[in-house]
């Protein structure tokens, strides 16, 4: 099969490359954040950084002319230059294993663990799967497992894809009203250029979308925000989350959750009634 890198190089030969970056969890990003979720704590700093604020940190710093024309960085660089016009973020997998206090040194080694190319409905799909270990004076407190897809665009009169339904025996949940405010301030706060988050012109005519895409990781944080607030006494040790099927800003979702045990299952449901993001997380 042929591949999509646009280099001649074998997938393996990108497996087992490493990047290594420092950074500090510095204050001003966790307040910015407390006020782009509208928390009840805003402005009251926590002396322990919530579960998945550590995205705010390691931003990628490409220089504008390294910037290609969806808005993230050209092909190449730590990552496969893979040439399928599509990417996004698809799921991930992390385990918390220490508490990282606000204002600690941190440093994060990433590896590239696997790239797979795969056949589906939609076209051809490249995944990469990229490990992170974050580290504090501590040592390792976060290991991270971040699965990214290239994809091609769909087909011009392509059918959508059959919907999942997603589940309806919510014990908690609540109602989200994305808006372009709300995903140009997450994009400001991660440093995410991809257009298809505030360029509407960009995200309908050039990628096909209905509207201004939600990211995927302000789901996932979404869906941790209702656990913590459902369940603020305890902590989360390991999280995984897997994107199904896109939100946009052009009508409200749905985060909701039910606890079994020491297990939390959330899911964001669209407005239709589909699954849009699945994730469970293990709470003690």
């Amino acid at each position: 099969m042929q591949t999509s890198l646009e280099s001649p190089d074998s997938s393996e030969a990108w497996v087992g490359r490493k990047a290594e970056s420092a950074d500090r969890v510095t204050e001003a990003p966790v307040r910015l954040m407390q006020a782009t979720l509208d928390a009840v704590e805003a402005g009251v700093l926590p002396s322990e950084l919530p579960p998945l604020w550590h995205w705010l940190y390691f931003l990628p710093g490409e220089r504008q002319s390294g910037i290609g024309p969806d808005g993230h960085p050209k092909r190449g660089g730590f990552l496969p230059p893979i040439g399928l016009p599509r990417r996004m973020w698809a799921g991930g997998r992390l385990q918390f294993l220490l508490p990282l206090s606000v204002g600690e040194p941190i440093r994060r080694v990433s590896t590239i663990k696997c790239v797979q190319s795969k056949s589906g409905r939609s076209g051809q799909l490249v995944f990469v799967t990229v490990l992170h270990e974050i580290s504090s004076l501590s040592g390792v407190v976060i290991r991270e497992e971040q699965d990214i897809v290239y994809r091609d665009a769909p087909a011009p009169g392509a059918a959508a894809p059959q919907p999942v339904m997603a589940p309806t025996d919510e014990q908690f949940g609540c109602t989200v009203t994305p808006d372009p405010v709300l995903l140009m301030r997450y994009s400001a706060l991660t440093f995410n250029g991809h257009r298809i988050h505030y360029d509407r012109p960009y995200a309908m005519q050039e990628e096909g979308y209905p509207g201004l895409v939600v990211h995927g990781p302000l789901i996932a944080t979404l869906l941790m925000e209702t656990l913590r607030a459902e369940r603020p006494e305890k902590t989360v040790r390991s999280f995984e989350f897997k994107a199904v099927s896109p939100l946009f800003d052009i009508t409200p979702f749905t985060v909701n959750g039910k606890l079994e045990g020491g297990t939390a299952h959330l899911w964001a449901r669209g407005s239709e009634g589909h699954l849009a993001m699945q994730a469970s997380a293990e709470v003690e």
